[in-house]
């Protein structure tokens, strides 16, 4: 069997996922992993940046016309105090303070556009990651989903990427700003007195180390916000979609005292890091403060003893505040990119997962292999991890057969549909179609030619017609209402208010079981497949209504090689072949009459319900 690689950050389990049906296994909540490396992660986030080089170069040059304009103001400042104030001089203040006052307008000028810029480079950036990030889930295992829950990957694909957003819309710029002040500061000073600079950067070897200690915390607790904001998630999504099943058993206490529980885990995680992360701005403005008294000291002793000017010291006060301040800035920033670290690297864990589909992208336009409809499972074994399911299963079915599937809950039945549609790959033996073993063939390409109506078959919210076509995207509205016709589904639609423009609800809650039923056939019957699997399509509705489902059916299978696994046993009395599968093995097999001849389980299983009807 070739194993799929579990997702990165993901529980791994043994327990037959999808046993019972199709991606409806049980959810595993996501385990705490170790965060990649921060340097690994921010190279990845550059390669998407990379794409809008023209974007990112123009931000660049505004930032440094920006850094250059912030840099001449205290110069010019300084200059003015020497120059006119202090020598009393009026000629040229005027001139000199329109100056200042054009340098700072102008500044703000670019400012403004930093912004605009990079909030388009960032909405674009995102745009394609999460972009990636959904069309990498399109083509995951069917494993992985039954691994990672719902709401955990509705807050990989959503929080995790609005922390990658915030992060690029506001730290970027003021990371780039704060470089060229540093830089720029930091040698205008050394250029207006090497000593006072010396005075400037003495706190700086203290205020790195505070940050980095405190930095090592808050990335591991903004990483556990994020992994509680998935769980809390996961939670609430499946607390809501099965609310009838909550209230039916009185559990509404319990599921408030379980969201309690994960809120507070949540709740606790996000104090500390926001806790943690906010102390860094009252300990940098220590630090400033401390500063700025210990240069007006030491400029003060200075310029007593004439070994600088007032104005220099003006200048210079403010080039240490322009200097420290983008220190105070990068340690803030430091700790809003560990959040957006945290959520890029949950997003990349996701993209990391292995893909199902082997190959170039292009093999989403794989055209469709004409399929006879010939199956053949020679001696096939399979089990989810160290649980074996299936043993020595073999069976063949010509084109046009009716092959059915019965058995008891965990006999096996489900995970047959697995391996033919190659939702999962089998250890031993082989399945063949057409001839062909099914492991050469490729998986979308035989999908294409399946055609599944399941138990509980899910409709979109959107319209009916929609619905139906997405059996097959390019039917023309005729050619889906003569599905409609085919499936049972027409005479219903008729009467609703919209007709085929109805709109359902979320999983089709507007309509009646059956009536979801029919419209699945419809879109199953619009799609045209070569082989057809009706997963227990029968088994939850009224005997009025699957009279109109088995006359739908039944219009669906002609001509096609049909895989039912039935629960009632009078809806497959015409199967070619009936096979009657227990612990994982095929213990009797014939035609209806043959099997109530052998009066073995098949037997046995028929006489129950029988009398079930009866009495």
């Amino acid at each position: 069997m070739a194993h799929d690689k579990p997702a990165s950050g993901t529980q791994k389990t043994d327990v037959p996922p999808a046993a019972l049906g199709f991606g409806r296994g049980p959810r595993q909540q996501v385990e705490k992993v170790r965060a990649k490396q921060t340097g690994a992660t921010l190279l990845r986030i550059w390669r998407y940046l990379a794409r809008q080089r023209r974007s990112l170069l123009l931000v660049s040059l505004l930032v440094l016309c920006g850094g250059a304009l912030a840099l001449t103001g205290p110069y010019l400042l300084g200059r003015a105090i020497d120059v006119f104030i202090l020598e009393r001089r009026l000629d040229g203040l005027a001139q000199l303070c329109l100056l200042l006052l054009g340098v700072y307008g102008a500044g703000s000028l670019i400012s403004w556009l930093q912004t605009y810029v990079m909030a388009g480079v960032a909405s674009r950036t995102v745009w394609e990651m999460r972009g990636d990030l959904f069309g990498h889930l399109q083509q995951l295992p069917l494993r992985f989903f039954d691994r990672t829950t719902h709401g955990e990957l509705m807050s990989r694909t959503t929080n995790d990427m609005d922390n990658v957003s915030t992060t690029l819309n506001q730290s970027l710029v003021q990371l780039m700003n704060s470089v060229v002040m540093l830089v720029g500061s930091l040698t205008l000073m050394l250029i207006l007195n090497v000593w006072l600079t010396l005075v400037a950067v003495v706190t700086i070897p203290v205020v790195m180390l505070l940050t980095k200690q405190i930095a090592k915390r808050t990335k591991r607790y903004f990483r556990e916000q994020q992994e509680h904001l998935g769980q809390l998630n996961g939670f609430i999504e499946e607390t809501v979609s099965g609310q009838k099943a909550v209230k039916l058993m009185g559990r509404e206490r319990r599921a408030s005292r379980d969201f309690r529980d994960i809120s507070i885990k949540l709740r606790d995680s996000g104090t500390r890091a926001q806790i943690l992360s906010g102390t860094i701005g009252p300990v940098m403005n220590m630090m400033n403060h401390f500063n700025f008294i210990l240069i007006a000291v030491v400029g003060g002793w200075m310029a007593l003893n004439e070994w600088t000017t007032i104005g220099v010291i003006v200048s210079f006060l403010t080039y240490s505040r322009q200097f420290s301040g983008p220190v105070n800035e990068l340690a803030n920033q430091y700790n809003m990119i560990q959040a957006g670290v945290a959520g890029a690297e949950r997003v990349f864990e996701i993209l990391d997962t292995e893909r199902e589909y082997e190959g170039s992208e292009q093999e989403a336009e794989t055209a469709v292999v004409p399929v006879q409809g010939q199956v053949e499972f020679r001696n096939v074994s399979f089990g989810y991890g160290d649980h074996p399911i299936l043993r020595n299963v073999s069976f063949s079915a010509k084109p046009g057969d009716m092959i059915a599937l019965v058995g008891p809950t965990g006999a096996g039945k489900t995970t047959i549909i697995n391996l033919l549609t190659r939702f999962y790959d089998i250890r031993e033996g082989e399945i063949r179609v057409d001839g062909r073993d099914i492991r050469q063939l490729d998986k979308l390409g035989l999908r294409r030619q399946l055609g599944i109506v399941l138990q509980d078959g899910y409709l979109f919210s959107d319209t009916i017609r929609e619905n139906i076509r997405y059996g097959r995207l390019d039917a023309t509205d005729e050619e889906v209402q003569r599905a409609a016709e085919l499936g049972g589904a027409n005479a219903f639609i008729r009467k609703l208010p919209n007709g085929y423009d109805t709109v359902l609800s979320a999983e089709g809650g507007n309509l009646s079981h059956g009536q979801r039923q029919l419209v699945t056939i419809a879109r199953a019957i619009l799609a045209d497949p070569a082989i057809l699997i009706l997963d227990e399509a029968t088994s939850s509705v009224d005997t009025r209504t699957e009279m109109h489902i088995q006359e739908a059916m039944a219009t669906l299978m002609k001509g096609r090689t049909s895989f039912v696994i039935a629960h009632r046993l009078s809806t497959i009395r015409e199967a070619t072949q009936i096979l009657v599968i227990r612990g994982g093995e095929v213990i009797e097999r014939g035609t209806h009459e043959e099997l109530l001849a052998q009066e073995g389980f098949y037997a046995r299983l028929h006489a129950g319900q029988f009398h079930e009807e009866v009495s």
